[in-house]
């Protein structure tokens, strides 16, 4: 893959997901934000192009069997693992840090009144995030197999009530720049998940687990974001252009 400075960091990162490590470490938002270039990233964090831009490279020529090339998988395939690997992983975190969350800010809140806020953008957050997959789960994704399923037998696919797919697609990453503009609050809040010189253990373990949560959302963003909802944009746009 080439790239300069005028490249997409959101395609780069479809491209090739190890990138991401290298945009994260500048805190240049891949998913929410990927639809800027390497310039103007690099601009508005005032950072040398040509050190990010190095970096990406050493990370491209590093050849690993175990990479997982993402935009090769069939779009029903995809669905499937984001719901299986992120979607889980979300449900089953959520209560666990809810918990945490309300033992540290209960302790620790009157010392650290930013972790009242802190328990308040998470507890958004679950809310949002389990409406979100839901809506996922029970129309988005079952559009997509069906699509799939339909071109496969070769039955004709009929629009569902709302019309195009880009519809609820456009409602998705809405929800996601909500979720994206919600942690970044909480990233500076708690000054990049770092726990203070009077933090106890379970202070530490919450912060972790919150940045934990971030990082799997950031790719569980990337992956509906730049590979998944633009391949079943197009898709839906093949069957129909071989229906006419």
């Amino acid at each position: 893959m080439l790239i300069n400075s005028e490249s997409i960091i959101g395609k780069i990162v479809a491209e090739n997901y190890k990138t991401a490590a290298v945009f994260k470490s500048y805190n240049i938002d891949f998913c929410c934000n990927g639809n800027r270039s390497i310039a103007a990233a690099s601009k508005e964090k005032n950072i040398d192009e040509k050190v990010i831009l190095q970096e990406l490279s050493e990370v491209l020529n590093k050849k690993e069997d175990s990479d997982i090339d993402f935009k090769s998988w069939s779009i029903d395939l995809l669905a499937d693992y984001i719901e299986k690997k992120h979607h889980r992983y979300v449900f089953a975190k959520i209560p666990e840090i809810t918990a945490y969350l309300a033992k540290i800010t209960d302790v620790h809140g009157n010392i650290h009144p930013e972790l009242h806020e802190i328990n308040e953008l998470f507890s958004q957050s679950a809310e949002a995030l389990s409406a979100h997959m839901k809506k996922e789960e029970n129309i988005l994704f079952p559009l997509i197999r069906e699509m799939v399923d339909k071109r496969t037998t070769g039955e004709k696919f009929k629009r569902p009530p709302f019309g195009s797919i880009e519809n609820p697609i456009k409602t998705m990453h809405a929800e996601h720049d909500n979720e994206g503009v919600r942690f970044r609050r909480i990233s500076e809040l708690s000054r990049n998940y770092e726990t203070p010189q009077d933090g106890c253990n379970t202070y530490r373990v919450t912060l972790n687990l919150l940045k934990e949560f971030e990082d799997d959302l950031h790719r569980h963003i990337h992956l509906e974001n730049n590979i998944l909802f633009p391949a079943a944009i197009e898709f839906e746009r093949v069957i129909f252009s071989t229906h006419t």
